[in-house]
């Protein structure tokens, strides 16, 4: 296991059984860390839509009051499935592959440009924390 960041293509990701050990493998998983990454920005955006959507406050149509507390759940539900897949990620980061953090790193700005990259003319969420883990 390497403690500081190497290029090369034998790589164990997450666990055991996922290692590589040819370039066909290594460009496989390399491809992998670039979509759930892209994936990861994407389960952001509709978990911030459905937040803005659910809330009274930000909304100029709220949903019904039967509805907001199953809102309410749903909103918690793919809080928790996003934060899964940001450890997942970060723990990935940690095989300490400098592809690995490439293709995360390009994943996270490729899902961010195609799915949280709004105009500064319409502000569909105000962000009460901005902190990246909240």
């Amino acid at each position: 296991m390497h403690l500081t960041l190497y290029w090369g293509k034998n790589v164990t990701l997450l666990v055991d059984p996922w290692k590589t050990d040819s370039w066909l493998s290594y460009l496989f998983t390399l491809l992998a860390c670039f979509l759930f990454s892209s994936f990861y920005q994407y389960m952001e955006d509709r978990r911030l839509r459905f937040r803005s959507l659910s809330s009274s406050s930000s909304s100029a149509v709220p949903l019904l009051p039967k509805y907001q507390r199953s809102a309410k759940f749903a909103t918690a539900v793919l809080f928790g499935v996003n934060s899964a897949i940001g450890y997942l990620l970060m723990l990935a980061l940690m095989s300490f592959n400098g592809g690995v953090f490439l293709a995360v790193v390009s994943g996270l700005a490729v899902g961010y440009l195609f799915f949280r990259l709004i105009d500064d003319e319409e502000p569909w969420v105000v962000i009460d924390n901005a902190c990246a883990c909240a």
